[in-house]
């Protein structure tokens, strides 16, 4: 446990960049060149060091892990990139939508509409088979 903050310390976040490149070679199970060849076409886009050296996250070495699990499909590196850029918009567009649910729920509320029904909360009724 971190006495400061009462939590405990599990190590780095998803989303901290402190891996080498040895190590998130190690990790992934690629080969430097490749992670390399990877950052290049911006499949992963790790960190940067102040002397330049890559740093990798947990979340880019899950990323790597991906790419392999999907290059051993048969898919090859520009339909993984389109994948990922499309994984990406439907994770944005998922947000927008909770946003816009969010919103919509705050106006109905203030502003019932009149012209429709108000549907009553029903309760939810478990059947339970007795034996």
């Amino acid at each position: 446990m971190d006495e400061l903050n009462n939590h405990p310390t599990d190590g780095p976040g998803d989303d901290e960049a402190v891996y080498v490149i040895s190590i998130a070679s190690q990790l992934s199970g690629m080969h430097p060149q490749t992670l390399r060849q990877y950052d290049r076409m911006g499949l992963v886009s790790p960190g940067r060091a102040t002397g330049r050296g890559r740093r990798y996250s947990l979340r880019d070495i899950a990323s790597l892990r991906n790419i392999q699990r999907l290059v051993g499909e048969g898919i090859n590196l520009a339909g993984i990139a389109r994948i990922f850029e499309l994984e990406s918009a439907m994770a944005n567009m998922a947000l927008e939508v909770a946003k816009l649910r969010t919103e919509v729920d705050a106006l109905l509320e203030q502003n019932p509409p009149k012209s429709l029904a108000r549907r009553s909360k029903q309760s939810i009724v478990v059947y339970k088979e007795e034996r």
